[in-house]
């Protein structure tokens, strides 16, 4: 996809700083850091949301962050924790639409955090959109 900034890093039409690269998968550092060693997974497939990302596709970048989050903790790196998100949809803040895992390291006082508004359902509420999403999910098996 040309018009993709992450399957130009992918074809080497833009420079990354490249932490992994393997057949299916490549992780670079993110030019925009949460915190120190904030770096993006990334399926080498082109697929701008979840809903086309190839499953297998989707397994490989989960276990190469998997991996990489353990590496960082053993790197020299000060990290406390990590934390992996991954935005699906611009409500969600994706901004770049070639999904990506992003992994951030942690130290206690980052900074870093999601910030919400929890809420606390009853039973009766969570037993309803629990049903409504198995459907979905029922709907949708392939």
């Amino acid at each position: 996809m040309t018009d993709c900034i992450f399957c130009a890093i992918v074809a080497g039409q833009s420079p990354a700083s490249v932490v992994l690269d393997e057949p299916d998968v490549l992780a670079f550092m993110d030019i925009r850091p949460f915190t120190p060693g904030h770096l993006l997974v990334i399926p080498k497939r082109h697929a701008s949301g979840l809903a086309q990302l190839d499953p297998e596709d989707g397994a490989k970048v989960f276990a190469a962050g998997q991996r990489i989050a353990t590496a960082m903790r053993a790197s020299e790196l000060p990290i406390e924790g990590v934390n992996m998100f991954l935005a699906d949809g611009v409500a969600a803040g994706q901004e770049v639409f070639h999904v990506h895992l992003h992994l951030v390291p942690r130290t206690a006082g980052d900074g870093f955090g999601i910030r919400a508004h929890w809420q606390t359902p009853n039973r009766t509420v969570l037993d309803g959109t629990a049903a409504t999403i198995r459907t979905a999910v029922e709907s949708h098996r392939s």
